[in-house]
């Protein structure tokens, strides 16, 4: 008894110890692989106090899904200090008011988040409706950005094939195509397609589109990727990418930041892969850092925020996980350009107008034109339920094998177990009813 009541009081004190530290703890939540770990995370600490003379310590944490992160902070009230959400999640968590303002009153300290892109900040304030009066840039600064395309086998397939989404549709490729499991994404870059003729006729614009959901929309949409279900190899988040590298699929819904990452990965392996932006328009994301409701230690992440904004951290952070900063300083811009390049893109709406032709990689940075064509996804509100029930149709009339044969297994598995159990059941009823004789 007395060992219990000294492990109670050791677990007490060390759990009050860091409830009484929690002015010195900055808690950070973010996608897994996002951040350079050694060179940028570990040294915050270091710089931080060289900025304000304060110690902090850092407990970083990862999450494989945006609607993982939410319900944690929604529902279960986590005092993460800062997140780093999609801007559909940023969206819906200033409408319910789940993000409190970033404190930008860095003293002697340089405030680095004015290297964000005008471009990426002007997208950050669609997410309010223009007469909203919320300025987004107060409640959360970009991170990475990208764009959807269709990452190619260029063996198998030809980038000519690829200038529509209606590629989904061709039966050369059956069996061969992965697909995103995320219903925003596709939505985003289908209900373009469905509705070329309205866009291409001047009656419907691209943001209408990608933003108010409607029945007939997600219908449509729905029939589009029913019709594909033969061409759908399977339904993925991450493994996609690695099955294209490997040869072993042609064509992959991705985004832009794995694309790349997949180009080089294949060449090493002497696979060439290709990314390519259908005509008829896409999506353009981004992810961004956030200071949750119930966060402890604002001071220390508004600090945080802004030391990610400087531009050897955020060019490091490139270097690492392979996608694109949102900061347009003139570093990152020498960075971006590449002489070995032999094309040039009109980088003008990120960069300024020094930028108008830059040998820069175009699965990082699409020419003015391409760019033109894509819109901000958005959050589903009220809508998420149509949404969902899609969803369900299309992935439940499009089972692999492979599941088929796995449901089947568990179904088994299940029936088996109730069995075995009703068997044992009977047979312990019968032994009570033996001793009860006795």
């Amino acid at each position: 008894m007395k060992k219990i009541v000294l492990g109670l009081m050791a677990v007490l004190m060390s759990v009050t110890a860091f409830a009484a530290d929690r002015e010195h703890t900055l808690k950070v939540y973010n996608w897994a692989d996002y951040i350079d770990l050694e060179n940028v995370l570990d040294k915050f600490p270091e710089w931080y106090k060289e900025q304000t003379g304060e110690e902090v310590n850092v407990i970083y944490q990862t999450f494989d899904i945006n609607e993982s992160m939410l319900t944690e902070i929604e529902i279960g009230h986590e005092d993460y200090d800062v997140i780093c959400p999609s801007e559909y999640i940023i969206e819906r968590m200033l409408r319910v008011g789940l993000l409190q303002p970033i404190n930008k009153h860095f003293g002697s300290t340089p405030d680095y988040t004015k290297n964000v892109a005008p471009f990426v900040k002007e997208k950050f304030q669609q997410m309010v409706p223009a007469d909203h009066y919320v300025q987004v840039d107060d409640y959360a600064v970009g991170y990475m950005w990208g764009t959807t395309g269709w990452l190619y086998n260029k063996q198998h397939v030809n980038a000519a094939d690829l200038h529509s989404w209606g590629a989904l549709l061709d039966p050369k490729f059956k069996g061969k195509i992965f697909m995103k499991d995320a219903f925003r994404d596709i939505y985003s870059v289908l209900v373009q397609y469905a509705y070329r003729d309205e866009i291409a006729a001047g009656e419907l614009n691209r943001e209408d589109l990608v933003g108010c959901l409607e029945p007939e929309r997600i219908k449509r949409v729905e029939e589009i990727l029913l019709d594909a279900k033969d061409n759908i190899a399977g339904w993925e988040v991450d493994f996609g990418k690695e099955e294209m590298t490997k040869g072993k699929a042609w064509l992959n819904l991705s985004w832009s930041g794995d694309a790349q990452w997949a180009i080089n990965e294949a060449a090493e392996v002497g696979v060439q892969l290709g990314y390519i932006i259908p005509d008829e328009g896409s999506n353009v994301w981004f992810d961004g850092w956030c200071i949750p409701r119930y966060a402890k230690n604002v001071k220390a992440a508004s600090y945080f925020i802004n030391y990610l904004c400087m531009p050897e951290n955020a060019i490091l952070n490139m270097k690492e996980i392979g996608y694109v900063s949102v900061l347009a300083s003139p570093e990152i811009l020498e960075w971006a350009n590449d002489e070995s390049i032999q094309e040039t893109a009109d980088l003008s709406y990120f960069f300024g107008e020094e930028a108008t032709a830059v040998h820069a990689n175009q699965v990082f940075y699409p020419d003015r034109k391409t760019i033109e064509r894509c819109a901000l996804m958005h959050d589903c509100g009220c809508e998420t339920r149509e949404m969902l029930d899609m969803w369900s149709k299309v992935k439940g009339d499009n089972l692999s094998v492979t599941m088929i044969v796995i449901i089947s297994v568990v179904v088994l598995a299940i029936i088996l177990f109730a069995v075995i159990k009703t068997v044992n059941g009977r047979k312990e009823r019968n032994l009570q009813n033996r001793r009860h004789k006795r």
